[in-house]
């Protein structure tokens, strides 16, 4: 299959050219072999997540100072890609980590807060998680129900958190809390919590569709104490912290996508050329071509659409329009090519041995998390109509 970009219009350095070889390399000798497994017993890959911080996939874009990789979110991208091939649950506890955790304390933390808590993410020794959705506040935001109780020399953390992802695994969390409700979102503040901070608990692993081997679960707090050096940013920060790392975490899900709908593809074009019907591979049936050719075309419009996002993030453009019609885009990709996937492979399809079962149930969270499609067909028209 042809790769990110021998036709592309994006000419990518040799560096990055390096990093998505990287990636495809490991994904294909370290992932692979017990990927069925994991999805089928809801094995968290804590080796191989191990494996990925020490070849510096666990804090691509971080300074190499706070022991990251210092690559750009092109490269990130392109590892995504690589990564969600061939696990998505790989792909997405490095997202949330890389995106969501790791881009927003470089950005908006403290000296101490880097030193503290980037080395440790970047190496893979520990892992982090985000924490914005509640019972009753999934796309409404600005609803937080989870309260930081201002107490001079630090808060006290009340509330319940929904669908964390690295939930049971993590080390760090970075909580979005109400701290002052009568002025609404600029009253959210942004604390990281330590896992063995008294009266946090973490809820059971939710047991999910898709992306089985990563971690999904509730994390509910009771009267938690947070120093006040653990906030993030200024007083009522929270809330644009949130959405600023959220745009960036879109560029990370619409690789991840990518990377299943290039996948399905891959493993979809490989069965056409080896399976027979009527005497002939399917390959040489039209409409068997005709469904490659399809998702062909999808899944190099997807790359196209990541790329830009990140291209516009690296040259310091605002990237919110470009991040949103990346993620609407490729997981509508996603979802179409791995049920195709499943069509082109017939029965084969519908177990597990062949995979492509699995890329259908994976891609469906993409349309979901980190945004829904709604909320990003907002985010576009907001922009369009400015």
């Amino acid at each position: 299959m042809q790769t990110a970009t021998s036709s592309s219009i994006y000419q990518l350095t040799e560096e990055q050219l390096a990093v998505r070889d990287a990636a495809r390399d490991f994904a294909q000798s370290e992932l692979w072999a017990g990927v069925i497994e994991r999805d089928e017993h809801q094995k968290f890959p804590a080796e191989q997540i191990k494996k990925m911080g020490e070849l510096g996939f666990m804090g691509m874009m971080v300074s190499p100072e706070y022991g990251g990789s210092g690559l750009d979110t092109v490269s990130y991208v392109l590892a995504m890609e690589e990564i969600s091939k061939v696990d998505a649950s790989c792909s997405v506890i490095m997202s949330v980590n890389n995106s969501l955790v790791c881009w927003g304390l470089e950005k908006y933390g403290t000296e101490e807060q880097k030193r503290k808590y980037l080395p440790r993410l970047c190496s893979g020794e520990i892992i982090g998680a985000f924490a914005l959705s509640e019972p009753e506040a999934g796309s409404d935001a600005t609803s937080q129900r989870t309260t930081a109780e201002d107490k001079g020399d630090h808060y006290l953390l009340n509330g319940t958190k929904n669908w964390i992802t690295n939930g049971t695994t993590a080390s760090v969390y970075l909580v979005i809390a109400q701290t002052n409700p009568e002025l609404k979102s600029r009253g959210i503040n942004v604390l990281i919590v330590d896992k063995d901070m008294p009266g946090f608990v973490q809820g059971p692993k939710e047991n999910k569709l898709g992306i089985r081997g990563s971690d999904t679960c509730s994390l509910m707090f009771t009267d938690v104490k947070v120093p006040k050096e653990n906030r993030i940013g200024e007083d009522g920060f929270g809330f644009k912290f949130a959405m600023q790392v959220l745009a960036g975490g879109r560029i990370g899900i619409a690789s991840q996508a990518l990377g299943i709908a290039s996948g399905s593809l891959e493993l979809s074009l490989k069965y056409a050329k080896e399976r027979k019907a009527f005497g002939v591979e399917i390959a040489k049936h039209q409409a068997i071509q005709f469904k490659l050719a399809d998702m062909a075309t999808n899944v190099d419009a997807a790359r196209l659409l990541c790329l830009q996002a990140a291209a516009d993030k690296d040259a310091g453009n605002d990237y919110g329009k470009s991040g949103a019609m990346a993620k609407l885009f490729a997981s509508k990709v996603a979802m179409e090519a791995a049920v195709e996937a499943v069509q082109i492979h017939g029965g084969y399809g519908f177990v597990k041995e062949y995979h492509v079962e699995r890329f259908m149930r994976d891609a469906k969270i993409t349309q979901i998390y980190e945004g829904t499609s709604e909320i990003q067909k907002i985010v576009i028209s907001r922009d369009i109509l400015k």
